[in-house]
């Protein structure tokens, strides 16, 4: 059973940085594809970015140049470094995985991925 634990979440002043980190078990295969979405109160889900077992990373335009998605594969645990952040950053994220099934346009949709976490929530107070 693949199960994925998000953590990290916290209140934070703008300006400021989080981590937030997804730790995946029970994938029966190595290529996987592991991404992160927020979800702000009132707002349609949103993909926020995504890496790819090789290591290729994407990133929205809204977060490009702050946010950095990684991973450690040796403890199956994926981290999203939030710096600068802004009220507007302000949601639950979620982090989300499946295999590699289809191309990189496909990473972005919420509807790619099987397996979700819980959520974290991020506040940022201006």
């Amino acid at each position: 059973e693949v199960q994925l634990q998000a953590s990290g979440g916290g209140l934070v002043q703008a300006g400021g940085s989080l981590r937030l980190s997804c730790a995946a078990s029970g994938f029966t295969s190595d290529d996987t594809v592991i991404g992160w979405f927020r979800q702000a109160p009132g707002k349609q889900r949103e993909w926020v970015s995504c890496i790819s077992s090789d290591g290729d990373t994407y990133y929205a335009d809204s977060v490009k140049g702050r946010f950095t998605i990684s991973s450690d594969n040796t403890k199956s645990t994926v981290y999203l470094q939030m710096n600068s952040l802004d009220p507007e950053d302000t949601a639950v994220y979620y982090c989300a995985a499946d295999h590699r099934r289809l191309g990189k346009f496909f990473w972005r949709v919420a509807s790619y991925y099987n397996y979700w976490g819980q959520g974290t929530l991020v506040t940022v107070s201006s």
